[in-house]
């Protein structure tokens, strides 16, 4: 889990740039065919578009790991985190829904 954290915390500094009237989010893609988290870094000037840049694919396919990661990723970063793809799904420790509405892209 460390390694995937390190992974995903060097690639967000190198892209995070805290520029005037540009909003920043972390967004975690469920792909269950190929049994993967993808982890992505968006951000949004103003009147332009969005830019969104792939930061890492957890190959461990667990909720209760990607749970904990996230609880880690949390200490380090303030960014929003938006899910895609959880719908209907609980975290193990709470049970809480991860997604309550569908999104746009799915």
């Amino acid at each position: 889990m460390n390694e995937d954290l390190k992974l995903i915390t060097e690639r967000l500094t190198k892209y995070f740039k805290r520029i005037s009237r540009t909003h920043y989010w972390i967004e975690i893609a469920n792909d269950p065919y190929d049994q993967h988290y993808n982890f992505f870094f968006n951000s949004q000037r103003v009147g332009q578009r969005l830019k969104s840049i792939p930061l890492h694919s957890l190959e461990t396919y667990d909720l209760h790991y990607l749970e904990l990661l996230l609880q880690k990723l949390r200490q380090k970063t303030q960014l929003t985190i938006k899910f895609v793809g959880f719908t209907g799904e609980k975290w193990p420790s709470s049970q809480r829904l991860i997604q309550r509405k569908r999104n746009q892209l799915e």
